[in-house]
């Protein structure tokens, strides 16, 4: 296979049980460059990284010091990016087609985008992953995002899972903002497009994404992504989607239950909420015919309760510290 002249970036951070696989599928696709930024890794990440870069010169790995993956990015593009028009973004927690990379470039170049992004396909591997994967994969864990459905055959998009972008349209609107720790994606995205740059949703390759495999790690995870979509909206004064104002909505719910000894109609918002939680994955397990899956609703049920308190802690504290005029 001939070298393809692409940069390829991948923030990591304790994927010992990825990555030998990622390399080894991506060095099969011949890129020009493979950059694995490190965010500080405590078990066998920087080995095995570090026996491929002695095996392959096409990788080289370097350390991630604010060990977020926006700041991974950043540093990498920063120092190799010079070289190259384009650099792809690749998760080291997902799994990717065969010639994903060649696809990406093909694309690219085919339709003129800017930046080519891709669906996701979440997947799991044990019973709670599977419900994860489930409840994910609905209208009611992701909102009907057009990147989480897989059906589609290309399209113009303002937001999607970065895969692929013009490294000079990625500098000229200044790269990630290091300061969101989630969501920095769908903030420059809003960038790009506001610049004039086009983004294009490919149908032609995605990618399988593997959730987190507990009730904790999703809470977590939700709750960083209600701070970087508060932290979102902040920055560029937006007002949230309609398909983001349910899960928002769930936490302020869940405060008014405090009226209860009032009279119990305070609790109505809240357990109507959790009641079609419960009940859509109820639906999602009959129409899988799987018991696993009545997890779902308790799972989606983790999620909105994770991305509502994340959200309106952001907006408390930069309220707070607006007031104040502390930071």
């Amino acid at each position: 296979m001939s070298e393809l002249n692409l940069l390829v970036v991948i923030p990591c951070l304790n994927e010992e049980a990825h990555i030998a696989k990622l390399l080894q599928q991506l060095t099969n696709e011949s890129p020009k460059l493979i950059v694995v930024a490190d965010g500080g890794s405590s078990d066998n990440t920087l080995a095995i990284v570090n026996s491929y870069c002695k095996n392959y010169p096409n990788i080289k790995l370097i350390n991630n010091p604010k060990k977020i993956q926006s700041a991974g990015i950043n540093l990498a593009v920063e120092k190799f990016g010079n070289d190259f028009t384009y650099f792809a973004r690749v998760d080291a927690h997902g799994e990717y087609p065969s010639n994903f990379l060649k696809t990406l470039y093909e694309e690219v170049l085919a339709v003129k985008a800017d930046s080519v992004v891709i669906s996701m396909d979440t997947v799991g591997i044990n019973s709670f992953q599977k419900a994860a994967a489930c409840a994910q994969n609905s209208k009611l864990g992701n909102g009907g995002s057009a990147h989480r459905n897989d059906s589609n055959e290309g399209k113009w998009v303002i937001h999607g899972h970065h895969a692929l972008m013009n490294i000079e349209a990625f500098k000229k609107v200044g790269g990630y903002d290091e300061a969101f720790i989630a969501n920095e994606d769908a903030e420059l995205d809003f960038r790009l497009t506001a610049a004039g740059y086009r983004i294009w949703l490919t149908g032609k390759t995605k990618m399988k994404y593997f959730p987190r495999d507990s009730f904790y790690r999703l809470f977590v995870q939700y709750y960083r992504y209600g701070v970087g979509r508060a932290s979102n909206a902040l920055k560029h004064k937006q007002i949230p989607k309609i398909r983001q104002l349910i899960p928002l909505s769930v936490f302020p719910c869940l405060l008014i239950c405090l009226l209860a000894p009032i009279s119990w109609i305070f609790t109505i918002p809240f357990i109507g909420w959790l009641s079609v939680c419960l009940g859509y994955g109820a639906l999602l397990a009959l129409r899988s015919r799987s018991l696993t899956n009545l997890l779902s609703g308790f799972i989606a049920a983790t999620m909105h309760f994770g991305w509502s308190i994340g959200f309106c802690n952001k907006l408390i504290t930069n309220s707070v510290s607006f007031v104040t005029g502390k930071p």
